[in-house]
C-alpha cells in the first residue's frame, strides 16, 4: 500500500467522523496554544531584559575595580600599561571623581554638578560621542553632559518660582544661549585642621556636549575635565582628587596616581568572557556585562524549560482525546481492517495507517494552535501596555514585549505535539494489527 493510498484512506476516515475529529483537533490546538503562549512569556521577558542590559552597559567593556593578591590596592598607571599590552584590547579608559561638587557658574545661571577627570583620547577611542562641539585640546577646556544646559538654574531666584505647578521650568528661567563656547567659573574649597576654609576660583571653557543617554529617563549633567586640570585642583587642596580636608591622611597626594574606575574595551565581544576570566585569575576585580548576560541566560533558560514543561501537560491532556478517538476508530473500522488483512495487507501497513491518522490530527492541531498563539501574542503585546497605562498611569519602556514567539519555540511545540499524538495513537494502532480476520468479517455479516 503506497503512502498516497494511505493518506487517501486516512482522509476518507476523517470525513466520516467530522465532529469527533473536530473536537479532538480543537483539544490538540488548545494544548499547543497554551504551551506556546505560556513559554512565549519567558522568551519575551528574556529578550526585553537582555536588551535592557545591553543598552545600559557597553557589551564589549570590562570594569576593573582593584587588585587583590592577599592585600587590596587600587588600580594605578602600571596596571593601565599592563592592560594595554594584553591581546585583543582596543582601549583602556579611566575615571577619577573630583571629591567636591562645585557650583558651576555660567553667566547668570548656576548648577551644582559632579565633576570627573578623564583622558579624552581614551574616551574617544572607547566610543564617547559628542552631540555637538569638539573634544578638549587644553587643560582649561571641558565638555559637559547632554542635560547640563537644561538643568542650569538662574542665580538669586527662589527655586519655587522657577517651575510651574506641573514641575516644568518656566520659559523665562531657561538658559537659551548656546552652551558650547561659554566660559564658566567654579570654586574649589580647602579646609585646614581648624576648619578654616580657603577657596580658589577656576575659569574654563565648554567646548563640547556629550551625546544623549540611551534611555529617556536618564540625565547627564556631569562636567568632564582633563587630568591636567585635576592636577591643578590637587595642587591647591594638597589632596588626591581635590578632597577638601587637607589633614585627611587617606587622601594624601602620592607619587603615583590611582584611579577610581578603569574600563577595558576589547576589539570584539567574543573576547570579553576570556579576558574577564584571565583578569580574575590574575587577582583583579573584573566585571563585564557578559557575566551578567550569562547568568540571565541560565536563569531564563531554566524558567523557559519549566514553562514548556507546564505547557506540555496541556498537550498530554489533549492526547487523552486522541487516544479515545483512535480507539473508537479501530473499533468502528474493524471490518475494514479485516478486509485489508484478508487481501494480504501487512500488519505493519495497518499500523502505519492508524499512526498516520493520529499524526494527521496532531499536526492539524499544532498548526491551528500555532496560528492562534501568534494572534494571542500580538494581542497581549498590544493590549497589556494599554491596560497598565490606563490603570496605573505609567507607560512601559519602549520596545518592552511580554510575549515573543521565536522559531525555536514553534519547532519545540510542534515536535512535542507530534510525539505525544504518535504515542497516543501507538496502542490503538497496535491493537488494529491484532484484530482477528474471521471475527471482523463475521461482524460485518
Amino acid at each position: 500500500m503506497r503512502f498516497k493510498d494511505q493518506m487517501k484512506f486516512v482522509r476518507q476516515n476523517i470525513r466520516k467522523n467530522k465532529m469527533r475529529i473536530f473536537m479532538t483537533v480543537l483539544a490538540s490546538a488548545m494544548g499547543t496554544t497554551f504551551l506556546i503562549v505560556l513559554a512565549s512569556v519567558g522568551f519575551g521577558l528574556h529578550d526585553t531584559l537582555l536588551k535592557d542590559v545591553m543598552e545600559q552597559d557597553k557589551i564589549n567593556e570590562i570594569s576593573v575595580y582593584g587588585y587583590d593578591d592577599g592585600e587590596y590596592r587600587e588600580i594605578n598607571e602600571n596596571d593601565l600599561d599592563y592592560f594595554k599590552s594584553l591581546e585583543n584590547v582596543k582601549s583602556v579608559r579611566h575615571v577619577n571623581y573630583v571629591s567636591q561638587g562645585p557650583n558651576i557658574l555660567v553667566d547668570d545661571f548656576e548648577l551644582s554638578s559632579n565633576m570627573i577627570s578623564v583622558n579624552f583620547d581614551a574616551e574617544r577611542e572607547a566610543g564617547l560621542n559628542l552631540a555637538k562641539g569638539d573634544y578638549p585640546k587644553a587643560d582649561n577646556e571641558i565638555i559637559v553632559g547632554y542635560h547640563f544646559a537644561e538643568y542650569l538654574m538662574p542665580t538669586g531666584v527662589d527655586p519655587e518660582k522657577v517651575f510651574d505647578d506641573e514641575g516644568n521650568k518656566l520659559d523665562e528661567y531657561k538658559f537659551k544661549d548656546e552652551i558650547v563656547g561659554q566660559t564658566v567659573k567654579f570654586e574649589i574649597e580647602k579646609y585646614d585642621e581648624d576648619d578654616n576654609v580657603e577657596t580658589k576660583s577656576f575659569e574654563v571653557t565648554i567646548v563640547g556636549v556629550v551625546e544623549k543617554p540611551n534611555r529617556d529617563w536618564q540625565t547627564n549633567t556631569q562636567v568632564y575635565i582633563s587630568e591636567g586640570l585635576l592636577t591643578e585642583l590637587e595642587a591647591f587642596t594638597g589632596t588626591s582628587n581635590a578632597f577638601p580636608f587637607a589633614h585627611d591622611e587617606y587622601y594624601e597626594l602620592k607619587d603615583f596616581r590611582t584611579f577610581d574606575e578603569v574600563y577595558i574595551h576589547t576589539d570584539s565581544v567574543q573576547y570579553i568572557k576570556d579576558l574577564t576570566t584571565f583578569l580574575t585569575d590574575n587577582h583583579y576585580y573584573a566585571y563585564s556585562v557578559a557575566n551578567e548576560i550569562n547568568q540571565i541566560n541560565i536563569l531564563f533558560n531554566v524558567a523557559k524549560a519549566g514553562l514548556v514543561f507546564i505547557g506540555t501537560i496541556a498537550v498530554l491532556i489533549a492526547s487523552i482525546g486522541i487516544y479515545n478517538t483512535m480507539t473508537m476508530a479501530v473499533t468502528e473500522r474493524a471490518p475494514d481492517i479485516g478486509i485489508m488483512k484478508a487481501i494480504g495487507a501487512n500488519p505493519k501497513t495497518i499500523k502505519q495507517v492508524f499512526l498516520l491518522e493520529s499524526s494527521y490530527i496532531g499536526i492539524m492541531g499544532a498548526v491551528i494552535g500555532t496560528a492562534v498563539a501568534y494572534l494571542i501574542s500580538f494581542a497581549v503585546n498590544l493590549g497589556i501596555p494599554l491596560i497598565i497605562e490606563s490603570i496605573f498611569n505609567e507607560s512601559l519602556p519602549e520596545g518592552f514585549k511580554f510575549s515573543v514567539i521565536p522559531l525555536s519555540l514553534i519547532v519545540i511545540s510542534i515536535t512535542i505535539c507530534l510525539l505525544v499524538t504518535i504515542i497516543s495513537g501507538a496502542r490503538p494502532a497496535k491493537r488494529a494489527t491484532q484484530i482477528d480476520v474471521l471475527k471482523a468479517m463475521r461482524r460485518d455479516l
